[in-house]
């Protein structure tokens, strides 16, 4: 750069959008920042981009299995919600890695997201609904989560007395 030599570092595409030569994938559950298999994206050199919700037609499952706890999307055609979650910019190299760590029943498919965009994320196969539970209520992962944490209320009816 200039005088000194150095290397130019890349460029970047606007904040919010992967660039030509990454994948944007959108993750509504253990990837995202902060939860327990973001180790599994950013050793990848996936960047944030932003927060954002799918389309008001999904149900998000709690598939069995874990730790960690993993969760999948399904488009549905009523009794569906938006979901929140991240979109992340993965580097094209890496993306065929991070495909083959993911195990049964989940997959990639297209997500329609709430812009009218569509993006890579996680999918799950029928059978994953079998075992799993429904936690699309709660809006996202993150409210799941809470929600399973908050200390339940013991009711004591005139009869236990």
């Amino acid at each position: 750069m200039g005088a000194t030599g150095w290397a130019r570092p890349a460029a970047h595409p606007p904040s919010g959008e992967a660039g030509p030569e990454e994948l944007a994938i959108f993750v509504s559950g253990a990837p995202m920042s902060g939860m327990a298999l973001n180790r599994e994206l950013v050793p990848l050199g996936a960047r944030f981009l932003r927060s954002c919700l799918t389309a008001p037609s999904y149900k998000l499952c709690a598939l069995a299995g874990g730790p960690p706890q993993r969760t999948g999307l399904s488009r549905q055609a009523q009794g569906s919600r938006a979901i929140a979650g991240g979109l992340w910019a993965l580097p094209l190299p890496a993306a065929g890695r991070f495909l083959a760590g993911i195990p049964a029943p989940l997959g990639l498919g297209s997500v329609a997201l709430q812009d009218g965009s569509e993006e890579v994320g996680f999918i799950y196969e029928p059978i994953g609904v079998e075992s799993g539970t429904d936690v699309s209520e709660h809006g996202g992962w993150r409210g799941a989560l809470e929600q399973l944490a908050a200390p339940r209320r013991m009711t004591v009816s005139a009869a236990s007395k």
